[in-house]
């Protein structure tokens, strides 16, 4: 049980609370930042990297002097003496190597961890500007591939500091016992290396259009996925298909690319080490034919040459995964400097109290503290366009139509602070996937009586029928198991549990039947009476209910009153004009909803006379 609550120990220091802010001048800066925000893990496992590979490279050394000692006195005090170091050196070696793993292994998670976060953080931070910038393709792979590319650099980092180190050890034993030998494993060594470096460019290339196609190719999987329904509709999903394969077609032959300069490179990471060993073995033989060297220190040299092979390896290993993790970093840094909609600058003001207006400078709509207002246009879009600036979502295309706090411009303000005070709920319902619990509790503070409570009020509780353990059943991707009317409804729900001191909702029912609308209308106004709130709706079952309607023509607020002070409203008093505008409207929106109800009545007919028949 220690063992487990350790490890989770361990597991819990990840994610960071705070990833932190990188330079993005280049790749090379963000590696170099990213090992100075580890730099206690990097030291620590170096450390156990150089004792490990230390302890390695004396087993040579030992072994060399018990076949020696033993040539000459036999199984005396002094071959157990060597023997005994070479134990004890060897315990510490796979000490060493077992603790050393666990901190490299640390060093890569700590590493692809920050580097996700600060994708993530970026993408969620950034809106609809991040589609603007970059491919929906190179945003996942970004997360998914680019982050763990980056961390492996960390991960080996410890044991090739580690391998050099060890090397000028050896090389300096060596030097000791036959200058002849040693220069030719000093200098011999550096010259494989060099000669395998030589492919790591074109590799590097050849890994580069691999990852450019990938990123392609899942960008175009996402969207042939997403549309796939409009594309069946149309029938071009053939030819989106179609185009998928082609460009599978070209990441398996960038793959292939990649492949056969890495097999090559792979072959002669094991034949030239193996041409310098056998290289080495013949001039200990001869050396010790001629009775310069003596054949304990034959069986160390070979040993030592040997030894010296795995470095080699893991410094040609180390610039293939530097090389790829400076391609990786590259793809990050394009994603990191995505400014976000809402401005990449702290706030400039302080923020207003509580209970001031919320006012749409272009329009004239104002939203008084307390009040649940409606706002209503014969353009739908148009009064969605006021209620979606009034959550600040994109700075620089709301800059000429700027939204006050009391009287403080929302784009001066904390962009989190802001998020906790005025939440703006889309007509779209997005549904993510997970527990119904947690898709409603994204603020992660509702009680299980809240839960319930919101779900009465957006009248979901077919959706609690619907599901084998109710609140805390599974909702799929997207909320595909649901019919429109309720992810809707899950959606308004979870808009109502964040309780904020403003709320807009945009069409919150547009999607349900008159009879759950009425109830929905009801209940959310009743539950929202005394707190700042806006509906974007021309439903007369909402409209009704609250306690002021806006209404909208050209962008610019003409009239408002309570629903039934503009329905009486003759047209020749003053505001008459406008507020029989408003009925139009209203009443357009009514006849569309009873048309509605009779298409599902004819519906529920002919699915009925169907099964009679």
């Amino acid at each position: 049980m220690s063992v487990v609550l350790r490890t989770v120990l361990v597991v819990r220091s990840l994610p960071f609370a705070d990833p932190g802010t990188p330079p993005l001048r280049g790749p090379l800066t963000l590696l170099l930042w990213l090992a100075r925000k580890q730099v206690r893990v990097l030291l620590v496992a170096m450390l156990f990297g150089v004792v490990g590979f230390t302890c390695s490279a004396f087993q040579p050394f030992f072994l060399g002097r018990i076949i020696d000692s033993a040539s000459a006195s036999g199984l005396d005090r002094t071959t157990w003496t060597w023997a005994g170091l070479m134990l004890g050196v060897g315990l510490v070696w796979i000490a060493a190597n077992a603790i050393g793993h666990r901190w490299d292994i640390s060093a890569w998670m700590h590493a692809a961890f920050r580097t996700s976060q600060l994708v993530t953080r970026t993408v969620s931070r950034s809106g609809h500007n991040i589609t603007k910038e970059l491919p929906t393709g190179e945003v996942v792979s970004s997360v998914a591939n680019d982050t763990m590319r980056i961390g492996e650099i960390f991960g080996i980092a410890a044991q090739t500091i580690g391998s050099i180190a060890t090397y000028g050890i050896v090389v300096v034993l060596m030097l000791n016992q036959s200058l002849t030998l040693g220069l030719v494993i000093a200098l011999g060594l550096p010259v494989v290396a060099a000669i395998l470096a030589l492919l790591v460019k074109p590799l590097q290339k050849r890994q580069k259009q691999q990852r450019d196609a990938q990123g392609r190719l899942t960008t175009l999987g996402a969207d042939t996925v997403s549309g796939l329904r409009v594309l069946r509709g149309i029938g071009g999903e053939k030819v989106f298909t179609g185009r998928y394969r082609a460009q599978s077609q070209k990441v398996r032959q960038t793959g292939v690319d990649v492949a056969g300069t890495q097999s090559v490179l792979d072959a002669l990471q094991i034949l030239l080490p193996g041409l310098f060993i056998a290289l080495v073995v013949y001039l200990g033989a001869v050396e010790a034919i001629a009775g310069r060297i003596t054949t304990g220190q034959l069986v160390a040299f070979y040993g030592y040459a040997s030894f010296l092979s795995w470095p080699v390896h893991l410094l040609v290993q180390s610039v293939n995964v530097v090389t790829k993790a400076h391609v990786a970093a590259g793809k990050v840094i394009k994603v990191l400097q995505v400014v976000p909609a809402t401005g990449a600058d702290a706030s400039t003001a302080e923020m207003p109290p509580a209970d001031v207006p919320l006012v749409d400078e272009t329009s004239g709509v104002t939203l008084r503290p307390g009040r649940v207002v409606a706002l209503v246009s014969a353009d739908p879009d148009e009064s969605a366009d006021v209620a979606i600036r009034m959550g600040r979502f994109d700075d620089e295309g709301e800059a000429g139509t700027p939204v006050t706090l009391g009287g403080v411009r929302l784009a001066a303000l904390d962009k989190d602070e802001l998020r906790e005070r005025i939440v703006v709920a889309d007509a779209t319902p997005s549904l993510f996937s997970g527990r119904l619990a947690g898709e409603l509790d994204v603020r992660d503070s509702a009680t299980a009586e809240a839960l319930l409570r919101a779900m009465y009020i957006a009248d979901a509780h077919d959706v609690l029928d619907s599901l084998p353990d109710g609140i805390e059943g599974e909702i799929p991707e997207k909320g595909r198991s649901l019919s429109g009317g309720q992810r809707q409804r899950v959606a308004l729900a979870r808009a109502l549990l964040t309780d904020p001191e403003i709320l807009v909702l945009i069409e919150p029912t547009s999607a349900v039947d008159a009879h759950t609308e009425a109830r929905i209308a009801q209940r959310l106004t009743d539950w929202r009476r005394g707190r700042t709130t806006l509906i974007v709706t021309a439903s007369p079952l909402v409209l009704d209910h609250v306690d002021d309607v806006i209404f909208l023509e050209d962008g610019s607020v003409v009239t408002h009153g309570t629903h039934r002070e503009l329905l009486d409203l003759p047209t020749g008093a003053e505001g008459g004009r406008e507020a029989a505008r408003y009925r139009r409207v209203v009443g357009r929106s009514l006849d569309d909803d009873l048309d509605l109800e009779l298409d599902e009545l004819l519906d529920t007919a002919n699915a009925q006379e169907g099964g009679t028949a």
